[in-house]
């Protein structure tokens, strides 16, 4: 049996939503998944980049380590293969973003794991999300709350779990763009 066998409800009762306190050991984690994944894909990187909760600190996150890589769009296929080749489980594949995941077993989670999405260079929202949350402890832990009440809400659905975090995420953009645009 393989993952690609389970349904969706299986997959998320062998998968749930946890939360853990921030943990410097995230950033550990995300530099050596860092390392691991230039030498992998050398020059197709254009930034690679720790998003997502576990870049945030002093809110609860899943303990899983999102990365961003952003590629020239004509590189998509040959990363693609790159990653399946060194057993990264392809997620979801559109025609402007690829989903990756490891340390997903079918015992459970590994110890580290990690989602890797690829984008194109410049489709960097998620680096304007966790700056200006790292920037407002506030408004961190009002999206922290969000995050347990959904949890709490819609165990164990994922889907719209992610779903009703939607608009909190992208009020925070569209606040923080004005003030990094030239930062990225």
């Amino acid at each position: 049996m393989n993952l690609n066998d389970l349904t969706l409800e299986e997959l998320w009762e062998l998968f749930p939503i946890t939360f853990v306190d921030y943990d410097i050991k995230f950033e550990i984690q995300y530099l050596n998944e860092k390392n691991h994944l230039e030498t992998l894909l050398k020059n197709y990187i254009k930034r690679i980049s720790h998003i997502g909760s576990t870049s945030i600190k002093n809110i609860k996150t899943k303990p899983i380590v999102d990365i961003l890589i952003e590629v020239d769009y004509k590189d998509f296929q040959t990363i693609k293969n790159i990653l399946l080749e060194n057993n990264y489980i392809m997620m979801n594949e559109t025609s402007n973003k690829i989903s990756f995941n490891k340390g997903y077993t079918i015992n459970g989670y590994a110890s580290n794991v990690f989602h890797i999405h690829i984008r194109k260079y410049g489709d960097c929202s998620e680096l304007y999300f966790r700056d200006y949350l790292n920037d407002n402890f506030e408004l961190a832990k009002e999206y922290e709350k969000l995050k347990q009440d959904l949890f709490n809400k819609y165990k164990p659905n994922r889907d719209l779990y992610t779903l009703g975090k939607t608009d909190f995420v992208n009020k925070i953009i569209t606040l923080a763009r004005p003030k990094y645009k030239d930062r990225y």
